[in-house]
């Protein structure tokens, strides 16, 4: 996983606690449910590249 797309994903997810936090604190449950959905899409996108470095991995070693 590039350095960069962790960082984004970090910041995403960052954001997204945040968010949920606010929403919590002033009852406003969109705003909640957004932050929760940040989050969502950070794991999912962390997922993702570890697939991609696993795939990669296969790949190499395969190659040996």
């Amino acid at each position: 996983m590039g350095t960069r797309d962790k960082a984004s994903n970090k910041i995403q997810d960052i954001k997204g606690r945040a968010k949920e936090a606010v929403g919590q604190a002033t009852g406003d449950e969109d705003l909640e449910t957004k932050g929760k959905t940040d989050q969502l899409k950070a794991a999912v996108k962390d997922v993702g590249e570890h697939v991609k470095e696993a795939g990669a991995t296969v790949k190499r070693l395969a190659g040996q």
